[in-house]
């Protein structure tokens, strides 16, 4: 039985804990994403320095915590990775009033420690017991002594209700209609502010995919991201293991993965712009391995430099994508590009590329066929490549399910990229015959690639090179 002493110091102990999860409950903030777990997902969606960011995510992925702490941290002034200010005055856009309150209010109730709580105005409900009502407004302490104003929206409301205001932020926590968007998109302008979103794509191929996850317009303040079970490090594992096996495919594309989806799926689901599309750098010239061209006059004429390292990696490292232009001005910008590449040529000094035999055929407007123009403006084009379609995508697609990954992308290529995220199958197991210029000039390299054969010893140069990419994809720097 323990004695009188042991009993206080239990006791002691006892209210020591109690006292520590009361104060770690109180400073909720200032715990996210320390100590051994980390969601490194949630920590590029803070540091990207973009002012339009979609967070695109699974349920329980981590997503709407990202963007409840991302607000918390604006209005406080004190966010680690963004220049503060006095003063912010900022939105929570939820789908309805009931999601506001169970799901975005209460994110951010949970990381504002009660002291820096100005005052609450509601909506419906008691100040007293804000969790249980519908907030309209809360007022917080800024760390350089003013007053931070965060409103809660309900897209319920109409896009009337969303007019006037100058603001700091948005957050959209799920979809909004398109018309809600562009009309917060006018709060913030005059602040130059910030949009970000965090939403599952439950509804299909919206207004949302085709104008921000595809980036037609290649805006570039805008940043986007997909989480899934597998990035939030305080999911069970054997949890999502039990859910992943009793839904159905169409299920775990968009409620695991956070994937858009059409009724046919991707063609290259495999695609991860988080894994493949890096940062541009200094390609060493010995890697250097190809350029391919699919032409196009009115449609776009796509042509892509690649290199491949002595793993055998390929590296998209350059891109021209242009429309409506005539053989001799393409082939002019492609030689420009070639220039600031520091690209090889032939001993004639002419370029060399694959390109579609269809390449071959007389234009109407030339008795001279496209190859042969090419040629005559200074780009020696093979027409002998490899066009079987099935076979193509699936080394394609192999080359992406490959980890670590077989194939990475520079930012730069806006279109190759955008073409990947929005390629699908048709009918009868077929791609549909849309934006697929620049697929198909890559599945042309990927065909006929020549092989490197490993040097000995490999230069230090392209060692170091090789290195610094590894280095920057395992800290997640993309």
């Amino acid at each position: 039985m323990p004695t009188k002493t042991e009993r206080e110091l239990v006791e002691r102990i006892l209210l020591l804990e109690a006292e520590q999860l009361k104060r770690r409950a109180e400073n909720k903030l200032s715990y996210y994403n320390t100590g051994e777990k980390v969601h490194l997902k949630q920590l590029a969606f803070h540091r990207a320095p973009k002012r339009n960011r979609w967070v695109f995510g699974g349920n329980r992925s981590g997503k709407t915590e990202c963007g409840a702490v991302e607000a918390v941290w604006m209005l406080r002034g004190n966010h680690p990775y963004r220049k503060n200010k006095p003063g912010v005055k900022g939105w929570a856009v939820s789908v309805t009033k009931e999601v506001q309150r169970d799901v975005a209010q209460a994110k951010i109730l949970s990381y504002l420690n009660p002291q820096w709580i100005e005052r609450i105005t509601m909506s419906e409900g008691s100040r007293d017991f804000p969790e249980g009502g519908i907030i309209d407004s809360i007022y917080v302490k800024n760390v350089f002594g003013s007053v931070s104003a965060l409103s809660f929206k309900s897209c319920q409301q109409g896009r009337e209700c969303f007019q006037g205001a100058s603001l700091d932020f948005v957050w959209f926590d799920e979809e909004p209609p398109e018309d809600i968007y562009e009309e917060c998109r006018m709060r913030v302008l005059d602040t130059s502010g910030d949009v970000f979103a965090t939403m599952t794509p439950l509804k299909g191929l919206t207004w949302v995919y085709d104008k921000i996850y595809l980036n037609p317009a290649s805006d570039p303040e805008i940043w986007t991201s997909s989480m899934e079970w597998a990035d939030n490090p305080y999911l069970s594992a054997e949890e999502t293991k039990r859910l992943s096996a009793v839904m159905t495919a169409e299920e775990l594309e968009a409620r695991r993965y956070g994937r858009f989806r059409a009724e046919s799926g991707l063609v290259y689901p495999e695609f991860d712009v988080s894994v493949h599309v890096i940062e541009p750098f200094e390609v060493p010239k010995e890697w250097q391995s190809a350029v391919s061209i699919d032409p196009g006059l009115k449609n776009p004429l796509s042509c892509h430099f690649y290199a491949q390292d002595y793993d055998g990696v390929i590296y998209v490292v350059g891109e021209h994508y242009r429309a409506g232009l005539d053989v001799g001005t393409h082939a002019a910008a492609i030689k420009s590009l070639a220039d600031e590449l520091d690209w090889v040529r032939r001993s004639d000094g002419r370029l060399e590329a694959l390109i579609d035999s269809a390449a071959t055929q007389h234009t109407l407007a030339s008795v001279k066929s496209v190859a042969e123009l090419f040629f005559e403006n200074g780009i020696a084009v093979n027409v002998n490549v490899n066009k079987d379609l099935f076979t193509g995508i699936s080394r394609v697609r192999r080359l992406f399910a490959e980890r670590p990954p077989a194939i990475y992308i520079f930012n730069t290529c806006v279109n190759l990229i955008r073409e990947l995220k929005g390629y699908w199958w048709g009918k009868g197991d077929v791609p549909v015959k849309r934006d697929d210029h620049a697929l198909d000039e890559l599945r042309y390299y990927v065909m006929t690639r020549p092989e490197k054969s490993v040097p000995a010893p490999r230069p230090g140069r392209t060692a170091e090179y090789k290195n610094k990419l590894l280095r920057m994809h395992r800290i997640g720097r993309k």
